[in-house]
């Protein structure tokens, strides 16, 4: 069974930072892959960054130049860094990963940004 806690999210002014952390219960040295997910009420769940196990990354393109994702497969963590955050960056964060029997989903991270 794959365990992945999410832990980092808050509230924050417009412009600030934020770096949410996923910690998983696996070694996430072979995993496919890894990202993070957000989610607003009422919408559809949107890819906001993905690092496959060579260290690939691709970002979603609002978050292009904010947002960096990273892992460290020493520690099983995979991190978001979020820097010059906007209103309209608030959702709750999902980490995921993809391991060879299916998809992995943390339980989500609220993420407020408000002034």
């Amino acid at each position: 069974q794959v365990q992945l806690v999410e832990s980092g999210g808050g509230l924050v002014h417009p412009g600030g930072s934020l770096r949410l952390s996923c910690a998983a219960s696996i070694s996430i040295i072979n995993l496919h892959a890894m990202g993070w997910y957000r989610q607003a009420p009422g919408k559809e769940r949107e890819l906001v960054a993905r690092i496959d196990n060579a260290g690939n990354t691709m970002y979603a393109d609002p978050v292009k130049g904010r947002f960096t994702i990273s892992r460290d497969n020493a520690r099983n963590t995979l991190d978001l860094q979020m820097n010059s955050l906007k209103p309209e960056d608030t959702d709750v964060y999902y980490c995921y990963v993809v391991r060879w029997d299916g998809d992995y989903w943390g339980q989500g991270t609220q993420v407020i940004v408000s002034s």
